[in-house]
C-alpha cells in the first residue's frame, strides 16, 4: 500500500474543496434543516462522475474501488458536508450489482444510477432483529408461478422514500430451519412504488438531508429479474456490503472531525483573551492536538481497509476497528473543538455544535460500538465469544 496518493487520487480526495464553490456547509445544513435532500448537489456529483466511482466503465462508471470512494467521502466530509446517500445508494447498491448482477441488470441500473437518474437505498435492519440480522424475517416465498410474494418489515432504512430502488435483504428459509445460519438469505432488487410497500418516516433529532423509514411489505411480487445473484445465497453479498458501509462512514467520521478542529484552528488563532490567542494556552491546544493525533490514526486504518477490499483480501477486522477508532476521534475532535469556541460553539451563527449529532450516531449505527468491540475481541484476537 503506497501512503502517497496519485494525481487521480488527490484530485478525488479535493474534489469537495471544489464543490464547495457552490453547494457549501451552509447549502447542505439548510437541506437538512428543511429535511430536503440535496438533490442539486446530488446531481452535480453524478455529472462529475462520483456516483459511479465503483461501478464498472462499461456501465457508465469510474471503474475505480473502495478507495477511491474512500478518499471521496472524507473529501466532501473535510468541508462539512456528508452525503450519506451515497454510502447506501452508490456503495452498498451500485457496487454489489456490478459485482453480482445479470447483464440485464447492471444494463437496467447501473448507467442511470451512475447519472444521477435513479437513487437506491439499502434495506436490511428489522425492528425485531436489530444488530442479529441472522434473525431477519422479512421472506419472499415462491407463488408457485416462477415469481415470490415478499413480506416483512424494516427500519431506519435511510432516504427509501426518494429512492426509485432498493436492495432489500430477505430470507428465503427461516432461520430455525437452515443447517447453518448464513443460509437461506437472498438478496432482492425492489422497486420503492411497488404494490404492497408501505412506508413511515421516522421523525429523529438529528439533522440530515436524508430522512428514515419504516416500511412494510405486504405480498411484494418479485420476479426472477429482481433476484440479485442466486436465491438463498445471498450472505455473500449482504456481507460485501456491511464491510464497505463500515468503511466510508469511517471516512465521513475522520472527515468531519478535520472540519470541525480547522474551524477551531482558526478560531483559536484569532481570538485573543489574556493579551494572546487562547490556541497558545495548552489547556485548548493539547486535546486539539490528541484529537488530530487520533482522527489521522483512523484515517490511516480506514483507508487501509479500503485497500484490502480492493484487493479481495479479508478486511473484516480493519472494517471494524476504522469504524470504532473513527467514531471515538471524530466525537473527541468535535468536543475538543466546540470547548475552543466556548459559548460561541453553541450557536447557529458558529454551527459546530451541530456536527456533534452526527458524530454521535455513528457510535450507534449501523452497528454498535459494543458489537464492534465484541468482534475485535471475538474474531481478532481469539477471546471466548460473549454474546
Amino acid at each position: 500500500m503506497d501512503f502517497n496518493l496519485n494525481e487521480q487520487e488527490q484530485m478525488i480526495y479535493e474534489y469537495g474543496q471544489n464543490l464547495a464553490k457552490d453547494f457549501d456547509r451552509a447549502y447542505w445544513v439548510n437541506c437538512a434543516e428543511t429535511r430536503a435532500f440535496p438533490t442539486e448537489m446530488y446531481k452535480k456529483v453524478a455529472q462529475d462522475g462520483f456516483v459511479g466511482i465503483m461501478v464498472p466503465e462499461a456501465y457508465g462508471g469510474a471503474g475505480l474501488g473502495m478507495f477511491e470512494m474512500v478518499l471521496f467521502q472524507e473529501g466532501l466530509s473535510n468541508v462539512g458536508i456528508p452525503l450519506l446517500s451515497l454510502v447506501v445508494g452508490a456503495t452498498m447498491s451500485l457496487g454489489p450489482i456490478g459485482d453480482h448482477g445479470t447483464e440485464e441488470q447492471k444494463q437496467k441500473y447501473l448507467p442511470a444510477g451512475c447519472a444521477g437518474d435513479l437513487r437506491f437505498c439499502f434495506a436490511i435492519t428489522e425492528p425485531d432483529a436489530g444488530t442479529n440480522t441472522m434473525r431477519a424475517t422479512t421472506m419472499i416465498k415462491e407463488d408457485g408461478n416462477g415469481r415470490y410474494k415478499l413480506n416483512g418489515r424494516k427500519t431506519f432504512i435511510t432516504d427509501a422514500k426518494g429512492s426509485d430502488y432498493m436492495l432489500v435483504v430477505t430470507r428465503n428459509v427461516h432461520h430455525s430451519e437452515v443447517e447453518r445460519k448464513t443460509d437461506g438469505f437472498t438478496v432482492c432488487i425492489v422497486d420503492t412504488k411497488s404494490p404492497g410497500i408501505e412506508m413511515q418516516p421516522i421523525d429523529v433529532s438529528i439533522s440530515i438531508p436524508e430522512m428514515q423509514y419504516q416500511i412494510f411489505f405486504d405480498d411484494v411480487d418479485i420476479g426472477p429479474e429482481n433476484i440479485l445473484g442466486e436465491v438463498g445465497k445471498g450472505f455473500d453479498i449482504l456481507f460485501e456490503s456491511l464491510n464497505p458501509e463500515r468503511i466510508i462512514l469511517s471516512a465521513v467520521c475522520t472527515g468531519l472531525g478535520r472540519y470541525a478542529m480547522g474551524r477551531a484552528v482558526d478560531y483559536a488563532n484569532d481570538r485573543v483573551v489574556f493579551d494572546r490567542p487562547i490556541g497558545a494556552y495548552q489547556a485548548l491546544q493539547h486535546p486539539l492536538a490528541k484529537a488530530k493525533t487520533e482522527i489521522e490514526m483512523a484515517s490511516l486504518m480506514t483507508r487501509k481497509a479500503a485497500w484490502l477490499f480492493d484487493q479481495r483480501l479479508s478486511c473484516g477486522a480493519e472494517a471494524n476497528m476504522s469504524k470504532y477508532a473513527a467514531a471515538e476521534a471524530s466525537m473527541h475532535a468535535i468536543d475538543a473543538s466546540l470547548q475552543c469556541f466556548g459559548g460561541n460553539g453553541f450557536t447557529k451563527e458558529y454551527g459546530i455544535f451541530d456536527l456533534y449529532p452526527i458524530a454521535r450516531l455513528m457510535k450507534t449505527a449501523p452497528l454498535n460500538s459494543e458489537m464492534v468491540l465484541n468482534f475485535i475481541g471475538e474474531h481478532v484476537m481469539g477471546l471466548p465469544r460473549s454474546y
